[in-house]
């Protein structure tokens, strides 16, 4: 057993209007709230699209909800002349308490480096939310079998030159692009040995005491099929659930892995 308490991240990508975020954030309300869900069991994140944070915002806190929502991007930036770029001053003020950087189709799409990815986490944190990083091989670097090498490189490079205090407070996401929205899914035992193995490299550059508490989530594919077999791993904290999060239901199921 551990201390660290599980995540279940629902990353919306480019769906849904702000009327549907909407009625989304106060459908999986209800089901959250009639399976008794224990916040302190399992903690509930969702990142919409920027038009809908403040429909999700108003939602929550109007009605005093546990969920927690962020940012699916961040800008390097504070203000100035950025078109279409999203600050974390602009994030905060929306009560955002998490964004996400570095998932592989920013990656893929718009050439996102380990460096870059890193300069987003920075931003984040300094502006007192939570970076959500992730990290992920694609299908050849897994046939070549340098899957490991691989994603604790993009760790070590994205979080370079940072201390095990600043690394302790954040949350990383073990994404195989293989078994994202492919319905290909990495066997628990294929996500246990990359989230052990970011754990472990944790351990070697900062010590057990930030290993133990750094949250490594699991995602690609995940759904409430194999979620308890996931969650089940030593080293897996949680999950980053993309189709899965769109429907209240199928995501509360996720949510309440744990009864």
């Amino acid at each position: 057993m551990t201390n660290r308490t599980p995540l279940m991240a629902g990353n919306w990508k480019m769906n849904l209007d702000h009327l549907e975020a909407n009625h989304l954030i106060q459908g999986l309300a209800v089901e959250l709230k009639e399976d008794e869900h224990d916040y302190s069991k399992c903690e509930v994140v969702v990142f919409p699209p920027f038009t809908d944070i403040r429909s999700v915002q108003t939602v929550v806190e109007a009605d005093e909800l546990g969920i927690k929502y962020g940012a699916q991007d961040v800008s390097t930036h504070d203000n100035g002349a950025y078109t279409g770029e999203i600050s974390t001053e602009m994030l905060t003020k929306l009560g955002c308490t998490y964004v996400l950087m570095g998932h592989s189709e920013r990656r893929e799409y718009h050439g996102e480096s380990d460096e870059y990815v890193g300069a987003k986490a920075r931003k984040v944190l300094d502006a007192g939310m939570t970076p959500l990083l992730c990290c992920g091989e694609a299908l050849e670097v897994r046939k070549a079998g340098t899957h490991v090498e691989f994603v604790v490189g993009q760790i070590r490079a994205a979080l370079k030159g940072w201390s095990g205090e600043d690394v302790a407070k954040i949350v990383i996401a073990y994404e195989p692009i293989w078994a994202i929205g492919t319905g290909e899914t990495a066997t628990s035992e294929d996500a246990q040995e990359v989230c052990g193995a970011i754990r472990a490299a944790l351990r070697e550059d900062y010590g057990d005491e930030v290993a133990d508490v750094v949250r490594v989530l699991y995602g690609g594919s995940a759904k409430p099929g194999n979620i308890k077999e996931l969650m089940a791993q030593p080293d897996i904290d949680g999950a980053l659930v993309g189709g899965a999060s769109l429907k209240a239901d199928s995501f509360g199921e996720m949510a309440n892995f744990y009864a």
